[in-house]
C-alpha cells in the first residue's frame, strides 16, 4: 500500500523538496544522481523508459487514476508516498495542480558517435538555456522520428522537471548526449559523414531545397544570438525557413518542428 507522509519534512521525501529553486535542485539533483518528473503522461512514459525508478508521491486522490503506475512502481520494490495537498505542497515548495511527482536515477550519457552510428536523423542544440524550448525541441524530434538529440556543453539539464514536463516526458525517450570538446567534437562528426544543416535565417538556401542525404542532423542555436560562427562554419549546408516580409525568426523550438518536418515527412514523401 502507498506510504501516508504528514509531515512536509520528512526525509523519506527530501528529494522532492524546493523544486522551484533551480540551484537548490542542481546541487541535490547532480550530488544525488537523480531528477524529478512531473504529470501523469510524463511519469507513464518514466515507467516506459531506461531511466530507474526511485520513489512516487502522490496526492491521496490521484492514487486510483494511477494504479497502473502504483502497481509498477509496488511490483518493482520503489515506494509510493502519498501525501494531503497541504502536505505535498509543502514538500514541493509551491502548488503541484497536479498531484504527480516521480524521482527517477541518472545513467551515464552514451558517446555521441556511437549514438548517432544508428540513427539516420538527429538534432544538435547550441546554447539553449530555456528548459522550455529544450523540452519542446525533444518533443519535435520524437514526432518528426529524430533518433537523437545532441547537445553542446553550454545547454541546459534536459532532464530538468520543466524541461521534461513540456516534453510530455519525451526527453526520456529520446537517447541524448554532450558534444564536448565544441566546435572540435562537431567537426569530428561533420568529418565522419554526417550532414549538418543549420537553421540561419540569413542563409540564401530555404530548408525545402536541401538535399535528401543520410545521416543528418539539424542544427540549432539560441534565439538573440543563434548559431555561433565557428558552429555556422562546420555545417555542410545552411538553410533558413521562408517566412512572409518583416519576420525574421521564429522561436527556436518551432523553427526546429518546422524544419524536422520538411528534412523527414516532406523529403519522404517526395522519394
Amino acid at each position: 500500500m502507498p506510504i501516508e507522509i504528514s509531515d512536509g519534512g520528512d526525509r523519506r521525501v527530501e528529494l522532492y523538496c524546493g523544486l522551484r529553486d533551480a540551484a537548490w535542485r542542481r546541487h541535490v539533483e547532480g550530488g544525488q544522481g537523480v531528477f524529478v518528473v512531473e504529470g501523469a503522461r510524463s511519469v507513464r512514459q518514466l515507467l516506459d523508459s531506461p531511466w530507474p525508478l526511485r520513489s512516487v508521491l502522490l496526492r491521496p486522490e490521484r492514487v486510483a487514476a494511477l494504479s497502473d503506475v502504483v502497481e509498477v512502481a509496488e511490483r518493482s520494490g520503489v515506494p509510493v508516498y502519498v501525501a494531503g495537498q497541504a502536505v505535498f505542497d509543502r514538500i514541493a515548495g509551491f502548488p503541484v495542480h497536479r498531484g504527480v511527482l516521480a524521482v527517477a536515477e541518472r545513467r551515464p550519457e552514451p558517446d555521441p558517435a556511437a549514438l548517432l552510428a544508428s540513427v539516420e536523423v538527429a538534432v544538435i542544440v547550441e546554447g539553449v538555456n530555456d528548459h522550455e524550448n529544450l523540452g519542446s525541441i525533444f518533443r519535435a524530434a520524437a514526432a518528426f522520428g529524430a533518433g537523437a538529440v545532441l547537445l553542446d556543453p553550454t545547454c541546459c539539464d534536459p532532464l530538468y522537471r520543466r524541461s521534461v514536463r513540456v516534453s510530455v516526458g519525451h526527453v526520456l525517450r529520446v537517447p541524448f548526449a554532450r558534444l564536448t570538446p565544441w566546435p572540435s567534437a562537431l567537426e569530428a562528426l561533420a568529418a565522419g559523414g554526417l550532414a549538418v544543416v543549420a537553421l540561419d535565417p540569413s542563409a540564401t538556401d530555404t530548408i525545402g531545397s536541401v538535399p535528401a542525404r543520410r545521416p543528418v542532423a539539424l542544427l540549432a542555436g539560441a534565439e538573440g544570438p543563434g548559431l555561433s560562427d565557428a558552429a555556422r562554419a562546420v555545417a555542410t549546408h545552411r538553410a533558413r525557413i521562408p517566412m512572409v516580409t518583416g519576420v525574421d525568426s521564429l522561436n527556436v523550438a518551432t523553427a526546429a518542428a518546422i524544419a524536422l518536418y520538411q528534412l523527414t515527412v516532406l523529403a519522404n514523401s517526395d522519394h
